[in-house]
């Protein structure tokens, strides 16, 4: 039950996203880094769970951005498709640079996409910096309405497991209030950038999840996770840990093994992306539990990459 914030809104940045992973800890995924070839321009983590290897966020060296939450489903299994919903952001960040593929142009195609009506709900946020995002879903009514957000400054939003606009869940609420008073304070103190990701972070770590008893498991707490930005470990650890060579081993169908969507589960990862008008990207992520479900240290399982984004065009997005 992920949940992605975005804004317009801090004057020295034309883009902020920030995103939590919540998952089951058993599923395997990899820290974030540049691709290997023929994708080496896209950076971010991937899941090791699915032969796709696909993400649910990046960004790539061109400045294309994206960033996935899938929909709630009243029960855990009924989330997984017979696809996986990351090919549908791979598909984003890793289509050639030289093709020079607007936003508009890749969203209408998935729309029409059989495949996109395969996988499990979503919506995807995708575009590039320095330009409007799109806002697609694989569930709503119409298909082809597309929302076009940070399209102006002083704008926040957030995203959760559930359609764009939805605002009975308190958690986007809450993470869009945060996130700006994150914001005017950082700016209002005068503090470096790590200040103002370490108070994303918080953000991101906001604990608000009514506790259940001991031996509850996800399902029955799904109807209560959109009250909380942050997911402690809840459920039990009936999943069987895997090797590190097994993760490199996906099923050859395609199906992840049952045993990465049950046991304990909770927030798995925390991104920061900042972006600035001149390309420079700075790309955070803390792991808070490794693929065997063991909690890292504070600290240990941060990764930081900067590098300055090269657009294919001046202007891309279609819109």
């Amino acid at each position: 039950m992920c949940i992605a914030l975005i804004s317009t809104a801090h004057p020295l940045y034309s883009l902020i996203v920030i995103d939590n992973r919540d998952e089951f800890l058993h599923r395997p995924t990899s820290s974030p880094d540049w691709w290997p070839e023929p994708s080496s321009f896209v950076l971010g983590s991937r899941d090791l769970a699915r032969s796709e290897h696909g993400t649910w966020m990046g960004v790539t060296k061109q400045g294309k951005v994206a960033v996935l939450t899938n929909y709630r489903e009243q029960k855990s299994s009924e989330a997984i498709g017979w696809h996986s919903r990351g090919k549908i952001v791979n598909s984003w960040l890793t289509s050639p640079p030289a093709e020079k593929q607007t936003t508009l142009d890749f969203v209408q195609a998935m729309v029409a996409s059989p495949e996109a009506k395969q996988v499990g709900g979503f919506s995807l946020v995708c575009g590039h910096i320095n330009e409007p995002l799109a806002i697609v879903s694989n569930r709503s009514r119409d298909m082809e309405q597309i929302i076009w957000v940070a399209s102006e400054k002083n704008q926040t939003l957030g995203l959760s497991n559930t359609n764009f606009g939805d605002r009975t869940w308190p958690k986007i609420i809450e993470g869009e209030k945060l996130m700006e008073m994150a914001i005017k304070e950082h700016v209002q103190a005068q503090e470096d950038e790590d200040a103002l990701v370490e108070r994303l972070l918080q953000v991101l770590s906001t604990d608000t999840l009514p506790r259940l008893p001991k031996e509850s498991s996800l399902d029955d707490y799904i109807s209560f996770i959109p009250k909380s930005i942050f997911v402690p470990v809840i459920g039990t650890d009936v999943a069987v840990a895997c090797t590190e060579d097994e993760t490199k081993k996906p099923p050859s169908n395609g199906l992840m093994d049952p045993k990465f969507f049950s046991g304990l589960y909770g927030t798995q990862k925390q991104t920061v992306l900042l972006a600035q008008t001149n390309g420079r990207v700075r790309y955070f992520e803390r792991t808070l539990y490794d693929n065997q479900a063991n909690a890292v240290p504070a600290g240990q399982g941060d990764k930081c990459i900067e590098f300055t984004a090269q657009p294919e065009t001046a202007s891309t997005n279609g819109h």
